[in-house]
């Protein structure tokens, strides 16, 4: 299998970048998309020309670290999947595949497809924890939990923080990632005791952190590799009207 990718190229954060073309012969339908840019680097090695620069962890679809644009979309052409779990196959032989990194502006080029996406973490640390004393495991019913309310907070929960949503949203929005940290929280009784500092200081982050503001296109919940419904960001933008009029 022989594709040609066109692969953003960019020595650092002040640099300017490029879009640089290559030709890579001797793939197959069964790699992964990460296993075809090793193999692509591999080569490059051979030549003695600079590596490609991306990110990855687990390549088991939970860290979220690989998340690239590849032909205008973020992970790739299918939907609701991360970059490591898409395969060659859903390409064909002779195909052009443009692989860019997240675009944002809170998102600054690292490296030719590593994006700082720090800005994320910030958001995190206003709120995304509780100060109850931890030490030894509870009883399991110590604190009973309606199920409905545990799935709520479990959905929520399933968030791995790729950016993915920020990339794909015309406004850069981080809605989506900081209504599911908020939630998480906020629908069960071990966060209830901060949430409406919890949702006042996230949401005062993410804005100066340079996101957009949300408006509702759905782009994030088509992209985001957990299905995350933006229903979230709707309870998010109530429960941020409640605790200011709660002040």
């Amino acid at each position: 299998m022989k594709v040609i990718f066109k692969i953003w190229r960019q020595e650092g954060p002040n640099e300017k970048g490029t879009i640089r073309d290559y030709e890579v012969d001797g793939l197959n339908e069964d790699m992964s998309f990460l296993e075809a840019l090793d193999h692509l680097n591999e080569l490059l090695v051979l030549k003695n020309e600079k590596v490609i620069a991306f990110e990855y962890d687990c390549r088991e679809g939970i860290c979220g670290q690989c998340g690239v644009f590849i032909n205008g979309r973020a992970h790739g052409p299918h939907d609701n999947i991360t970059t490591c779990q898409l395969h060659m196959r859903s390409f064909k032989d002779g195909d052009t595949i443009v692989v860019e990194p997240w675009r944002a502006a809170s998102f600054p080029v690292i490296k030719d497809l590593i994006v700082d996406r720090s800005a994320l973490d910030r958001i995190i640390e206003q709120g995304a924890f509780i100060t109850a004393k931890t030490g030894t495991a509870p009883e399991a019913n110590s604190i009973l939990i309606p199920k409905e309310t545990a799935d709520r907070a479990m959905d929520a929960a399933a968030c791995i923080g790729c950016g993915a949503c920020v990339a794909t949203c015309k406004n850069s929005s981080a809605a989506l990632f900081t209504a599911a940290k908020i939630n998480h929280f906020n629908s069960l009784p071990q966060g209830k005791a901060e949430e409406h500092k919890r949702v006042a200081e996230m949401m005062f982050q993410m804005e100066i952190e340079g996101f957009g503001s949300c408006t509702f296109t759905g782009a994030c919940e088509v992209e985001c590799p957990e299905s995350i419904s933006i229903t979230n960001i709707a309870e998010m933008n109530a429960r941020y009207v409640k605790s200011k009029l709660l002040k």
